[in-house]
């Protein structure tokens, strides 16, 4: 079995060599990065902006690999960021999910969409 840590580690060596190929680290400082992410973030929204979710479903059908696209821009930005910032992002997010549990323990927030201080 492949560990997703392993996984993630050689995705980050690819897109290090991609930026190293074209030495484009110089333009990433952190904000930028930031901002790359935030960026391709509103990419992904725009494909549901206006639409109704009978919309939304059809437009799914017809546009999953454009909005693949977006989601993998997103996913480079993450794996570059926490790179550059030495974050171990499996090991945050597993400590980001143990902090949710915390906060959203399942037997008072299942089925409800509210903000856990309101649990």
């Amino acid at each position: 079995m492949i560990k997703p840590s392993s996984t993630l580690q050689s995705l980050t060596r690819k897109i290090i060599k991609f930026r190293d190929d074209r030495d484009w680290k110089q333009f990433h400082n952190p904000k930028d990065v930031a901002l790359s992410l935030m960026l391709e973030a509103g990419e992904v929204a725009e494909h549901f902006q206006w639409k109704s979710n009978e919309e939304i479903e059809k437009y799914i059908k017809s546009h999953r690999a454009e909005i693949g696209e977006e989601l993998a821009d997103v996913f480079y930005w993450v794996l570059l960021l926490s790179h550059d910032l030495n974050i171990d992002i499996t090991k945050a997010l597993d400590k980001k999910m143990e902090k949710n549990k915390k906060k959203y323990p399942a037997k008072k927030a299942k089925g409800r969409n509210v903000k856990y201080n309101r649990l």
